[in-house]
């Protein structure tokens, strides 16, 4: 199953960090995961909200994952009909990412009027991650 996840950059500095293999544990605070089903949907997050707060950069990652592994979650529908999440408990984040197939990329990248980190040219990522990591088009 192909899944998105929404990030901001400190989140897809970690995922680098795991060479784009795993998304980091979750925070205390944070007791579920929720990759969602549409790249709309992931799109809408990083977009309107990840670029307005903390590193005001939002990322779209996207990943597949192990179909009989991620059917035990079942689809959560979190306002209107694009807004569909897994929700995967924060303790079993670490199972999750053992079925994750291949690597994360990131397919879109939105930076807010606040961001200050230092880009690409080349690729419009951030410093640092790798060009490899952009998925195709």
């Amino acid at each position: 199953m192909l899944l998105y996840r929404p990030v901001g950059l400190k989140e897809l500095e970690l995922i680098a960090q795991s060479g784009f293999k795993a998304f980091p544990p979750r925070l205390p605070e944070q007791p579920i995961f929720y990759p969602v089903l549409n790249f709309e949907y992931a799109e809408k997050i990083a977009r309107d909200w990840n670029t307005k707060s903390n590193s005001f950069a939002g990322f779209v990652t996207q990943f597949e994952v192990e179909d009989a592994y991620v059917q035990q979650f079942a689809v959560q529908v979190v306002g209107s009909a694009i807004c569909q999440e897994l929700w995967v408990p924060a303790e079993e984040l670490a199972e999750f990412n053992r079925h994750i197939i291949g690597q994360i990329q990131i397919s879109a990248a939105f930076y807010g009027e606040k961001f200050q980190g230092e880009l690409d040219a080349a690729t419009n990522m951030p410093k640092g991650i790798p060009a490899s990591a952009i998925a195709p088009q």
